[in-house]
C-alpha cells in the first residue's frame, strides 16, 4: 500500500470484561458476521524519547507476513485525542523504513532518528466488524492483549468505532446501543501510551493534572477542545485507579479533575451556551456531588489519626460505596460518551451564535478571561473579615477558578517576563486557596462531625479561625500585588 495521509476520526472503548466473546454477544452486533486475526507490533523510539515528546509514534504491525509501518502525530486540525494525523504503508520486515519522503523528519531531524530503537510491543486477539446503524457504515474493532515493555506488561481490553460512511452522530448512536450490555467507558489511552506508561518506573497511586500546550494560533473552540480532552484523561485515569483500588488520592485527583472540566465549562460559556450546556454542568454537578461526602470523609479520617471512631469509619465505608456506584452507572458512563459527542458535534461547533466569539483567537480570549475573573476576586475579596462565612466561600470557589484558568492558558504566554510573572502569580493565588481552604474547613466542620453522628466538641480542625483569617487577609494582599502575567 502506497503512503499517504488521511485524518482518523474515532471513538475508543474501553471494554471490562476482557472477553472477546463477551462483547461479541451485544444486541447491535447480532448477525453481523466478524472477522478474527491475531496482531504483533513493535513500537520505536529513540533512547530520549524524541518521538514521544513531540507528539508522534512509529511502529511496525506484522499481520501474518505482512509487515505495516505506520506513524501518528497530532493533527492541527484535531478535536481533541478523537482526531490524528496518519500515515501506512508495507514495508519489508521488522524495522522501520525513514527515507527522506517520511513525515517525521517534519517534526524531528535526520541525526535524531537515526538512533530510533524499538521500545515496546503490543500483542492482540482483534476482532473486527463492518456495522450499518443510522445510515451510516462503522468499522468496529475490538482489541484484547497486551502491551510489554521493560521486563513489564499491561492488560489491553479496547473498542474502536471508526465512522467510514455516514453522519458522525451515528457513531454515538451506536456506541450508546453497545453500552447498553456492557459497562463500556471513554477510553483516554491509547496503546502507545500504556507502553510510555509501562516505562515509567514509579506506579501512580494517582494522576495529576498535566501540563496543558495550546497552539500559539489556537481558537478559542480549539483550546476549549484540548483543556476538555486534558479534563477527561485525568478523570477517567483517576476513576479507573480508585475502581480497582478505592483510596484518597485517586479521589481526591478524580474530584479535581471534574472541577477543572466544570471550570472551563464556566470560562468558555459565551461560546459553549447552546440547548445542551445547562444539561451538561448539571450532570457534572451531580457526579462531583456524588463524590464530595467521600472526600470530606477522607479529610476527617486523616485528621483523626491512626484510630478513627467507629461512627467515621462506617460513615467512611457507605460514602465510598455511594461514591463508586455513581461511577459504575450508566448515567456516569453517558455523561461522558455525550461530553464527547457535544464537544465534537454540539451546535455550539456547528451553528454557533456568534462564530466571530468561536473563531477568536485563544490568547485573546484568555487575556479577557483571566482579567474578569482578576477584576471580581479582588472587588469580592475585599475585607475578608467582614464576610460571612458562605461569602467567604464564594470568594474561594472564584480564586479557585482562577487558579485553574491560569493554568489552561499559560503554554500562550512564553515569554521570559511572561513565565516568571505567571510562577509569582500561581505562587500567590495559590496561597490564598489554602488560607481560605482551611477557613472553609473549620466553617463546615460542625455540619460533618454531625453527621456521623459525633459530638460537635468531639472533633475541631487544627488551628484557629482568626489565625487563618489574618492569613488569608495577607495572602489576598499579596495576591493583589502580583502583576498578570498575560
Amino acid at each position: 500500500m502506497s503512503a499517504g495521509e488521511d485524518v482518523e476520526v474515532e471513538l475508543k472503548l474501553d471494554l471490562p470484561t476482557g472477553n472477546l466473546n463477551d462483547f461479541a454477544a451485544s444486541r447491535a452486533l447480532s448477525g453481523i458476521a466478524a472477522q478474527d486475526r491475531g496482531l504483533f507490533a513493535t513500537y520505536f523510539d529513540t533512547p530520549g524519547q524524541d518521538l514521544r515528546a513531540a507528539g508522534a509514534s512509529l511502529r511496525v504491525r506484522r499481520t501474518g507476513e505482512q509487515y505495516v509501518q505506520t506513524i501518528k502525530a497530532n493533527a492541527s486540525s484535531a478535536v481533541g485525542m478523537f482526531a490524528r494525523s496518519e500515515w501506512e504503508h508495507d514495508v519489508a520486515g521488522p524495522a522501520p523504513e525513514l527515507d527522506a519522503a517520511s513525515p517525521l523528519h517534519a517534526l524531528i531531524s535526520g541525526d535524531v532518528l537515526a538512533h530510533i530503537i524499538p521500545v515496546f510491543t503490543v500483542a492482540v486477539a482483534r476482532r473486527q466488524w463492518n456495522v450499518e446503524h443510522g445510515g451510516a457504515i462503522i468499522e468496529i474493532v475490538a482489541d484484547v492483549g497486551a502491551v510489554s515493555a521493560a521486563g513489564r506488561s499491561t492488560a489491553v481490553s479496547e473498542v474502536e468505532l471508526e465512522l467510514k460512511r455516514g453522519r458522525p452522530a451515528a457513531l454515538f448512536g451506536l456506541a450508546r446501543d453497545l453500552g447498553r450490555d456492557l459497562p463500556l467507558r471513554v477510553g483516554v489511552l491509547t496503546k502507545g501510551q500504556r507502553g510510555y506508561r509501562l516505562l515509567e518506573t514509579v506506579s501512580a497511586a494517582s494522576v495529576k493534572a498535566e501540563r496543558l500546550t495550546l497552539r500559539s494560533d489556537a481558537t478559542a473552540a480549539e483550546a476549549f477542545a484540548s483543556i476538555a480532552d486534558a479534563c477527561l484523561r485525568q478523570f477517567r485515569l483517576n476513576e479507573d485507579i480508585l475502581r480497582r483500588d478505592p483510596q484518597a488520592a485517586a479521589l481526591h485527583q478524580a474530584r479535581v479533575a471534574l472541577r477543572r472540566l466544570r471550570s472551563a465549562l464556566s470560562l468558555f460559556k459565551p461560546i459553549l451556551a447552546d440547548a445542551k450546556f445547562e444539561h451538561l454542568a448539571g450532570e457534572l454537578r451531580w457526579l462531583a456531588g456524588s463524590l464530595g461526602e467521600a472526600r470530606d470523609l477522607d479529610v476527617l479520617v486523616a485528621r483523626v489519626g491512626d484510630e478513627p471512631d467507629e461512627a467515621i469509619v462506617a460513615a467512611h465505608r457507605i460514602a465510598y460505596s455511594e461514591a463508586l456506584a455513581a461511577l459504575d452507572s450508566q448515567r456516569a458512563r453517558d455523561l461522558f460518551l455525550d461530553l464527547v459527542e457535544w464537544a465534537i458535534l454540539g451546535e455550539w461547533r456547528t451553528q454557533p451564535v456568534k462564530p466571530e466569539t468561536v473563531n477568536e483567537r485563544a490568547d485573546l480570549f484568555a487575556a479577557q478571561v483571566l482579567g474578569r475573573l482578576r477584576r471580581r476576586l479582588k472587588r469580592r475579596g475585599r475585607d475578608l473579615t467582614r464576610l460571612d462565612d458562605a461569602e467567604r466561600h464564594r470568594v474561594r470557589i472564584l480564586g479557585k477558578k482562577l487558579r485553574y484558568a491560569a493554568g489552561f492558558f499559560e503554554s500562550l504566554y512564553a515569554g521570559k517576563e511572561a513565565r516568571q510573572r505567571f510562577r509569582a502569580f500561581l505562587k500567590r493565588v495559590e496561597a490564598l486557596q489554602d488560607h481560605l481552604g482551611e477557613l472553609n474547613d473549620v466553617a463546615t466542620a460542625p455540619a460533618l462531625v454531625a453527621r456521623v453522628g459525633l459530638k460537635v466538641n468531639d472533633f475541631s480542625p487544627p488551628g484557629h479561625r482568626g489565625s487563618f483569617l489574618a492569613k488569608a487577609e495577607r495572602a489576598y494582599r499579596k495576591w493583589v500585588d502580583a502583576k498578570p502575567f498575560w
